[in-house]
């Protein structure tokens, strides 16, 4: 429970995510939210098997842009630090999507007039925080300038988000 709290602490861009060494248990773990996660918020949005297939395919590129930056920067090594950090903290925006998606559903239910705009605020505002948090970990790992901590986070956000909605659409 401490490791994942300093963690989750990564989120409000406290602790230095290469002082935290994940167990292999615990990585795991993190997966397996990762992917529970964003089935649910997927199925909530679209049809479960489209929703099931496009976070397979989210994971396979985050860990494919995770593994490209470790090789590049010689690191790779801290594969392990470096990933988990990075969806721990995403597990936290998804759970808090998964929050979104409620009240959007509580909304429709109450008729409530402005549930788009309330849904496309909740939703621009945990994209950038999630960019800022993934840049935050970029940051402390490899002591990267703010701008392209946030170049290659919002690089990662697009490869990792964009890539498999784009093949969704084919």
């Amino acid at each position: 429970m401490n490791l994942l709290l300093k963690y989750l602490s990564l989120c409000w861009f406290r602790n230095d995510p290469s002082e935290l060494y994940p167990s292999k248990s615990f990585m795991w773990k993190a997966i397996g939210f990762y992917l529970a996660s964003g089935i649910i918020v997927e199925s909530l949005i679209a049809d479960p098997a489209d929703g099931t297939l496009e976070v397979l395919l989210r994971t396979i590129m985050a860990f494919s842009s995770i593994s490209v930056l470790l090789l590049a920067m010689r690191k790779w090594q801290h594969f392990g630090q470096l990933f988990t950090a990075i969806f721990i903290c995403e597990n936290f925006i998804m759970t808090l999507a998964i929050g979104t998606e409620a009240l959007y559903f509580y909304m429709v239910m109450q008729h409530y007039e402005y549930r788009e705009e309330v849904s496309g605020i909740l939703a621009t505002l945990l994209v950038g925080w999630y960019i800022a948090i993934v840049s935050y970990i970029l940051r402390q790992f490899f002591s990267y300038r703010t701008s392209i901590s946030v170049i290659t986070a919002f690089s990662y956000f697009v490869l990792t988000y964009g890539i498999p909605m784009l093949f969704m659409d084919i």
